[in-house]
């Protein structure tokens, strides 16, 4: 099975080179991509001089746009699986082999490493806010999924083409929620994640309480009319 890596990444330049190099080192079998989305530091450069092979966005566009250009990479390139993977190191690239057996195995559609299933879970406001997202997808769906806010995650070629060619998918858990109620396969493996490398992430408290507001409102509401 040919997996691609999508790598979405904005200003992450203290990151990206470890990330990729530890991704190769790790998984030399395992194709990968970055989508350098429109980043305002040396994100582009970096990629540049280190050879690696990425697209680049000239402005900010955001996590679903920067995950679709990777599917439509993807699907262009006839890969049969992709696994959305942080450029800022707190994936642990060990589990994509893992995650591509389970698919295989299983035939899943999707694949989610999973904290929970490792013995871990997000703690504080992400963990009240995983636990509520974990119960709407199970009350709507019928599908547990125990790490819903997990961003590791392998999508199967059906899947690479709906990303690819629809205009209302994200690689968010609301979405893996819709793509489950319409019978989507949907399993979880075990996985540790690391804290991030470098940089800074936007999801402060605030941002997160409005993401997970966010993302319960969608599953309640608007995956019923989609």
């Amino acid at each position: 099975m040919r997996v691609l890596a999508v790598i979405p990444a904005y200003n992450e330049e203290d990151c990206i080179q470890n990330t990729v190099a530890g991704l190769v080192a790790t998984c030399p079998d395992v194709d990968y991509v970055v989508i350098n989305d429109g980043s305002k530091d040396r994100t582009e450069s970096i990629c540049q001089e280190q050879g690696i092979n990425h697209v680049e966005l000239p402005i900010n566009t955001g996590l679903t746009s920067g995950f679709k250009t990777g599917m439509k990479y993807a699907q262009r390139h006839g890969y049969d699986a992709v696994v959305q993977f942080d450029a800022d190191g707190q994936h642990l690239p060990q589990y994509i082999p893992v995650m591509a057996q389970a698919m295989q195995e299983q035939n899943a559609d999707i694949v989610i490493a999973s904290r929970t299933e490792n013995g871990e879970s997000p703690v504080g406001a992400r963990g009240i806010g995983s636990r509520l997202i974990s119960w709407l997808i199970k009350a709507t769906t019928g599908t547990t999924i125990g790490d819903p806010t997990s961003g590791m995650r392998m999508y199967n070629r059906r899947l690479i083409e709906d990303f690819a060619t629809g205009f209302d998918l994200s690689p968010e858990p609301d979405t893996v929620a819709m793509l489950a109620r319409k019978g989507a396969k949907v399993i979880e493996v075990p996985a540790h994640m690391e804290e991030r490398q470098g940089g800074q992430s936007y999801l402060d408290l605030p941002n997160i309480v409005r993401y997970m507001l966010r993302t319960c409102f969608s599953i309640l509401m608007f995956q019923w009319f989609r």
